[in-house]
């Protein structure tokens, strides 16, 4: 597990505390086989107890006994600032089954709670079960979403709302910030101990290495650079990239203020806190590697065994640049898919480019867009493609429909061949923020139906499914704009 350094009271013994009269909310039986529970026919665990545990009202069922809860402490940059100890102020670390880590968010206060009272309310709650959900089926690294467990217990946050406790599931909830926090405090030995930890658990192949921290954080780097680019390539917003919030395993962690894009716009902000656009879509790149940089600042000790501390600075400072090329890379490469492009051709970046700057003019909907181009065939004439309705500048857009049916006539596969790869990475299912209020506000009068059809739809996001194709449907324009902030 990943927290089990002796004697450090940045890892102190937690006990959730219990909520009156929990009750199912949302149950996700994917997720539920990563720790192999037994589901009744509603898709439900068997062991009824695990209900009091997933609510943090117990600590054992019939097969599992968690008995040392931990909740941890870590710092980090917020918004670019310096923030100093933060911590898991609404998380508690149950403990480990087959290889993932349990945690409950919203099971009461810890040590490390600050303003906040250590609870979830039900709309944030359901808003990152669907997320981890939905994310996971997409392909795209995350921490998952095991069950929301509701309760009546008022809780305050604008307004009065009903407590919820969200069990999350991870190999591994590491964060940059956790190395943040030791290096603050000059404790190279704890620094040590958690890159020896992941190596150990999660980078096995490092210890081949000549210098394994070196290689761990390039590997690191990798990670996060391949999972930014995925963000992109679905027009996923995380909101609040904070350093205390970027995995050490290079997954999506903590889902608050995120969004998926609608209309596209480059620098669109799906967070209302950040007023200052710091994390808008198009930054998420630029920001993921500068929190790489915060993390290669704690990694100077650990190679000084070897180097004095400016050669160690030197060398770290070239190893960040292994984030540029890996993001470019990946992005390069899922643009192309996207594109229905098997075959690389020097000029098709400049073709992405093109286009999504004429979505952006036209604030053409991200998603419909790119999975509507696998409709266009390469005997297609340019003014029988439907989709160049929806933009503005039908100049701009005809030239570069043009140029894109010539560029398919270098592709080998057929049109048929070449929509089951396009429809494979595109997806025509998200969790689009108008959907999600409407489970909410659905389940905050006790009906949960909404929550499990949303499930369902995206845990298949690449599938026609016709009969669900009003969730597929861009929304108008009265639901563009869902109010989201960090405490969402």
């Amino acid at each position: 597990m990943a927290f089990t350094l002796s004697g450090d009271d940045a890892c102190r013994t937690t006990f959730p505390t219990p909520i009156p009269d929990p009750y199912w909310v949302a149950f996700s039986p994917s997720a539920s086989q990563l720790i192999h529970l037994e589901l009744d026919a509603s898709g439900l665990p068997v062991d009824s107890s695990w209900l009091e545990v997933l609510a943090g009202n117990q600590l054992k069922t019939s097969s599992h006994e968690f008995s040392n809860p931990i909740a941890t402490a870590y710092s980090g940059h917020q918004f670019g600032v310096w923030a100093g100890q933060l911590g898991d102020g609404r998380a508690i670390l149950l403990g480990e089954i087959a290889g993932q880590e349990l945690q409950l968010k919203g099971a009461g206060k810890t040590q490390y709670s600050r303003m906040g009272d250590g609870r979830a309310v039900l709309r944030s709650s359901i808003r990152e079960f669907l997320c981890s959900e939905a994310m996971h089926a997409l392909g795209i690294p995350t921490s998952r979403a095991l069950s929301v467990v509701g309760s009546d217990m008022p809780v305050r946050r604008e307004t009065i709302e009903t407590a919820a406790v969200c069990a999350r599931l991870a190999p591994s909830f590491l964060r940059v910030g956790h190395f943040e926090h030791y290096a603050a405090s000059q404790n190279q030995v704890r620094v040590k101990e958690l890159a020896d930890l992941l190596i150990q658990e999660h980078y096995p192949d490092c210890l081949s290495s000549k210098d394994p921290y070196l290689e761990l954080f390039k590997q690191i780097c990798i990670r996060n650079a391949e999972l930014v680019a995925q963000w992109q390539a679905v027009g996923f917003c995380h909101g609040v990239l904070n350093s205390d919030n970027i995995s050490a395993i290079g997954i999506t962690l903590d889902y608050g203020p995120f969004g998926f894009l609608d209309e596209f716009q480059i620098d669109h902000i799906c967070n209302h806190s950040d007023q200052a656009g710091r994390y808008a879509y198009h930054r998420q790149p630029q920001i993921m590697h500068w929190n790489m940089a915060c993390l290669a600042s704690t990694f100077i000790p650990l190679l000084e065994n070897q180097y004095s501390e400016e050669k160690a600075q030197d060398i770290l400072r070239d190893a960040l640049e292994i984030f540029p090329k890996s993001y470019a890379s990946t992005w390069q490469s899922l643009f192309r898919r996207k594109l229905g492009f098997a075959i690389d051709h020097e000029n098709d970046i400049k073709l992405v480019e093109r286009l999504l700057q004429a979505m952006h003019d036209s604030r053409v909907d991200f998603t419909t867009l790119f999975r509507k181009l696998s409709d266009i065939k390469k005997t297609d004439c340019v003014d029988a493609i439907a989709l160049r309705d929806e933009f503005i500048d039908r100049v701009s857009i005809d030239q570069w429909l043009s140029d894109y049916l010539l560029r398919l006539q270098m592709e080998l596969d057929d049109d048929a061949t070449r929509k089951i790869k396009m429809d494979g990475v595109n997806p025509k299912f998200i969790l689009r923020n108008h959907l999600a209020q409407e489970a909410i506000n659905k389940a905050q009068q006790h009906d949960y139906a909404e929550i499990k059809t949303l499930l369902n739809i995206l845990s298949r996001p690449f599938d026609d499914q016709p009969q669900h194709e009003k969730y597929a449907i861009a929304p108008p324009k009265d639901l563009q704009k869902v109010d989201v902030s960090c405490s969402s």
